[in-house]
């Protein structure tokens, strides 16, 4: 993006088009909780259950189903025991008195080598499932189909019940416990759920009754918010010294001009950069997708997770160094230390060092090797941008695949603004350069706001409070 605006009215339009570019990225990143007013086609699975035996839902066709989808493994959920075995007896009270009755649980189990979730429930809670049983185990296959439905507000409802009718839409959804929240439709009774499968099977259900909650990550909000995150004035900086030093000395005297061929290869060193940068993002939204798995559930990673976007957004505003500087100096002063500085060459200067090599052989390796370097070298510098949507991500129900293309194309929009820097001459490329430092440092205190304003959400759903 490279804003050429009159004078008089330019730092008015900057911030009208940054406050629009981030309202846009936030909605197409979030959608809200829908509310369906009519049924919904159930999505179609194949299981193999715990007794060996395969079953789809194809098969109860014909007839009203409760798919109940529950975590029961070692080690449980403490805090969802109550509800678990309150809805396993009702269930199983439920098929004792009407065997006609169609049922069927998808188990979600994080731990493979926990027994399963059918075995436990019988000798802890002494009941007798006689009905079909599978196991889903991480990555969840069969339940990441029904995310909608077990997902309430980017935390999982254990456990929770759909009544599918005879056609195969889900006519209800009642989300029995939510964790970290507590109670929500609570347990179900087996009169009730006779009643209402009654209800069903007769036609005298009309639309679907409860809440689906769907929290889709949008690619287009991804790639704006990657845009946003990269406008740090001293990450702009850095990547404007880099080219200017790398390119200066890949062609010291067409560089000084521009010309066709210089542009065009600038353009593609540019992109090699950007997917370079992109695909460091890709690894690492594999890793926290997958950690994700075991912490987003827990009061305590909302609490963390709030208190440090906190501290990251006061630093946005002014960098926590010159806030604790003072306390520094005195304990130095206090142990009786000087000042002391080792010269050191850091990560960074050794990367550049390192892609100029390999821009010998190949300008396009070169830049995408220098990508990868500078998205792992830079974090010092952006880190208060970019570890707040670290965080989001960490909580969404999103399998790490998911995970790491999401963070794919935000590694894609954070490394944009690189492209007109390396694409034009160094001296037009510091012009752009500097429009986007200007841009940057108001864009960062805005952000910085935000991201504190954020982390109050996230801390204050560890006591309960739950603004989102």
């Amino acid at each position: 993006m490279i804003l050429i605006i009159a004078q008089p009215s330019k730092k008015k339009l900057q911030s009208a088009a940054f406050v629009l570019l981030f309202v846009l990225a936030c909605q197409a990143l979030f959608s809200s909780p829908v509310f369906a007013a009519d049924a919904i086609k159930a999505p179609q699975f194949t299981a193999t259950g715990v007794d060996g035996k395969n079953f789809s839902l194809s098969d109860f066709a014909g007839a009203p189903l409760i798919l109940h989808i529950t975590n029961i493994e070692i080690p449980l959920c403490v805090e969802c025991e109550e509800s678990l075995k309150g809805q396993v007896e009702e269930l199983a009270k439920l098929k004792a008195l009407h065997p006609e009755v169609q049922l069927a649980t998808v188990n979600m189990r994080k731990n493979s080598y926990s027994r399963d979730g059918k075995s436990l429930a019988e000798k802890w809670w002494k009941v007798n499932i006689s009905w079909p049983w599978a196991e889903d185990i991480e990555p969840y296959t069969i339940t990441s189909k029904y995310l909608d439905y077990w997902n309430v507000r980017g935390g999982s409802s254990n456990p929770t019940l759909l009544l599918i009718d005879k056609d195969g839409n889900i006519a209800a959804v009642y989300h029995v416990y939510r964790v970290g929240e507590g109670v929500q439709d609570g347990v179900q009774s087996a009169e009730k759920l006779y009643q209402k499968l009654q209800d069903v099977n007769g036609g005298a259900w009309k639309g679907l009754e409860g809440e689906v909650f769907q929290q889709d990550v949008s690619a287009f909000g991804m790639f704006l918010l990657g845009i946003l995150t990269s406008l740090a004035p001293c990450s702009i900086a850095l990547m404007i010294a880099v080219f200017s030093y790398v390119m200066t000395i890949r062609r010291k005297d067409e560089y000084l001009r521009k010309s066709v061929s210089t542009s065009r290869e600038g353009f593609m060193i540019g992109i090699a950069f950007t997917f370079g940068m992109a695909a460091v993002f890709f690894v690492l939204g594999l890793f926290i997708s997958q950690v994700g798995l075991f912490i987003r559930d827990s009061r305590v990673f909302d609490l963390i997770a709030g208190i440090i976007m906190i501290l990251l957004g006061i630093s946005n505003i002014k960098p926590l160094e010159e806030i604790l500087e003072p306390v520094r100096a005195r304990i130095r002063s206090y142990r009786g230390e000087g000042e002391y500085c080792e010269a050191k060459k850091s990560l960074l200067q050794r990367s550049v060092e390192a892609s100029v090599a390999i821009f010998k052989h190949s300008s396009f390796i070169g830049a995408f090797t220098l990508g990868i370097f500078f998205a792992l070298g830079w974090a010092p510098c952006a880190l208060s941008m970019v570890l707040p949507v670290l965080i989001w991500l960490a909580a969404q129900n999103i399998t790490p695949l998911a995970g790491g293309v999401m963070l794919f194309i935000f590694g894609i929009g954070h490394g944009v603004p690189i492209i007109p820097i390396a694409t034009f001459s160094r001296a037009v490329g510091g012009r752009i350069g500097e429009k986007y430092v200007s841009i940057g440092a108001w864009t960062t205190k805005f952000f910085g706001l935000l991201v504190i304003v954020v982390g109050v959400v996230y801390a204050v759903r560890y006591a309960g409070f739950l603004l989102w």
